[in-house]
């Protein structure tokens, strides 16, 4: 292989804004070949790709709606064909709630379409993944993998107006226990981030509410780092464990800042 071509690549959803832009930014600086996946914005993917070229990286921008199967195995393949292997899967793409409603007032449409994107896309992408990446190593053209992925502090933070993006976070939360205990074997480690309130387009509508819980030190704000990317200081939450490969799962939190 040349060097080009044995450079490793990761694949991260929703990468062309905020966290995922900021995720798909570090790992190109540090040599990493870029899947940048959006569902609808060109526009901001774009602009992605032409500030990791600019940085002197590698990427290549693809469209998908991870709610959709034949679309997520559309970005897989294109990945792949791409660039030739496939060593990161980052879990990062999400919507918010269509509206924000109480527990006792909120609806099955809304709810339905965010269990769908925020939480079985990212479940069966990850299963897709996890495919390709052994049979790419049983190919010889790389070695096991990595997925990570980005879930919140509602993973475990109960947000009553927001029930449904709570479940979402949660069930994301187990699907790194479960792959982690399923994947130890294959040389596939996997991981989960817990941000606290990042500066980003989903979170631009409640920027007011959280400026002020943090500029009054409320614990409730459990803030990460207050940037427009997920780059910054961070601690170990937990692992998990499994017989075969024990804290073959890590959970990091952000830290507050």
């Amino acid at each position: 292989m040349s060097g080009s071509e044995s450079a490793r690549v990761a694949l991260v959803t929703g990468g062309s804004r905020g966290i995922g832009r900021g995720i798909a930014l570090e790992l190109a600086k540090l040599g990493w070949r870029i899947g940048i996946n959006y569902a609808s914005n060109r526009e901001a993917a774009d602009e992605a790709v032409k500030l990791i070229g600019a940085a002197g990286g590698v990427a290549a921008a693809v469209q998908a709606d991870l709610a959709q199967t034949f679309q997520r195995k559309y970005l897989l393949d294109s990945v792949v064909e791409r660039f030739g292997r496939l060593d990161a899967l980052v879990n990062n793409a999400g919507i918010a709630p269509t509206k924000r409603a109480d527990l006792l007032e909120a609806g099955e449409e809304s709810f339905d379409r965010l269990i769908d994107v925020n939480l079985k896309g990212p479940y069966f992408l990850t299963q897709q993944a996890a495919r390709r990446m052994i049979q790419l190593r049983k190919e010889g053209r790389q070695d096991g993998g990595y997925i990570v992925t980005i879930t919140s502090i509602s993973a475990y933070t109960a947000s009553v107006n927001r029930g449904d993006y709570c479940v979402a976070k949660a069930g994301l939360s187990m699907l790194t226990k479960l792959f982690a205990a399923r994947l130890a074997e294959e040389k596939i480690l996997v991981y989960e981030v817990r941000p606290g309130v990042i500066a980003t387009d989903m979170t631009s509508g409640v920027k007011e509410k959280y400026d002020k819980l943090i500029a009054e030190g409320s614990p409730r704000s459990n803030a990460g780092a207050r940037r427009r990317t997920s780059a910054g200081r961070w601690r170990p939450s937990c692992a998990a464990t499994s017989p075969s490969a024990p804290a073959r799962s890590s959970t990091w939190t952000a830290a507050s800042t």
